[in-house]
C-alpha cells in the first residue's frame, strides 16, 4: 500500500462513513481527514485501516469503527479552547484527532505495548501520554473541559467525574450487551448523560457495573 493508496482511503472514509452517519462538524470532518489512520493500527492490518469495522490492536483491544469517533467528537462541540482527556489512548488514534480539535490533550492508556506503539505515533502531536489504570484517569491535569472514554463502558467511575467538573463526558455505554453513544455534562459531580445513537464498540476493561450477589 502507498501514501497515495492510503489518502484515497481516508476521502472514502470521511465521503461514505462519516458524512452519511451524521458527523456535520467541520472541524470534526478535516481532523479525520488529516489524521493518517493507518499509523495507529499493527503493521499487517494497515490495509483495513479505515474499515467500517473494528480493528484489531492487541491485548484484546480495538480501534473502533470511524463513525464512533466522528459522532461523539460532533456532539461534543468543542470550540478549541479545551483542555481534553482520553481514556483508553490505546495506539493513539483518537487523541491524534482530538488534538486538532482542542487546545490540551492528555491520553491516558494502561496497556505497555499499546502506549509504547501511541508513543510513537503521536510523536511530535503535542498529546501528553500518560501510562496508568484506565479507570483512575488522570488527576494531575483536571480539571477538563472534555473527556473522551475511547472504547464502551458499564459506568463511568467516579474518579473520571470529578475530573470534569463544569465540562463534558462523551463515552459509549454498553448495557445488557447494547452499546449506544453518550454525552453528558457534568454538575456537582453528577454525570447527566444523554444517548442519541446506537453504535458497535469495544469495550474497555475496569468499567463494569459490580455484579450482584447470586447463589
Amino acid at each position: 500500500m502507498t501514501e497515495h493508496n492510503f489518502e484515497q482511503m481516508r476521502r472514502a472514509m470521511v465521503a461514505s462513513q462519516l458524512r452519511t452517519t451524521g458527523v456535520n462538524d467541520p472541524a470534526v470532518i478535516a481532523a479525520m481527514s488529516e489524521v493518517p489512520r493507518e499509523r495507529f493500527v499493527p503493521a499487517e492490518r494497515r490495509a483495513v485501516a479505515y474499515a467500517d469495522a473494528a480493528v484489531p490492536l492487541g491485548e484484546g483491544r480495538v480501534l473502533n469503527p470511524p463513525m464512533v469517533l466522528g459522532l461523539l467528537l460532533t456532539e461534543a462541540r468543542l470550540v478549541g479552547s479545551e483542555s481534553a482527556l482520553v481514556i483508553g489512548a490505546a495506539t493513539g488514534y483518537s487523541a491524534a484527532v482530538l488534538a486538532r480539535l482542542a487546545r490540551k490533550v492528555v491520553a491516558v492508556e494502561e496497556a505497555p505495548t499499546l502506549a509504547a506503539h501511541a508513543r510513537a505515533a503521536l510523536e511530535g502531536s503535542g498529546v501528553e501520554l500518560v501510562e496508568g489504570p484506565l479507570t483512575e484517569g488522570h488527576a494531575a491535569g483536571a480539571p477538563y473541559d472534555f473527556v473522551l472514554i475511547d472504547g464502551a463502558v458499564e459506568q463511568v467511575p467516579q474518579a473520571i467525574i470529578d475530573q470534569a467538573e463544569g465540562g463534558r463526558i462523551a463515552f459509549v455505554l454498553s448495557d445488557g450487551g447494547v452499546t449506544r453513544l453518550a454525552v453528558g455534562r457534568v454538575a456537582g459531580g453528577a454525570l447527566g448523560t444523554t444517548l442519541f445513537a446506537d453504535a458497535a464498540a469495544g469495550s474497555l476493561p475496569g468499567f463494569e457495573k459490580p455484579r450482584g450477589f447470586s447463589f
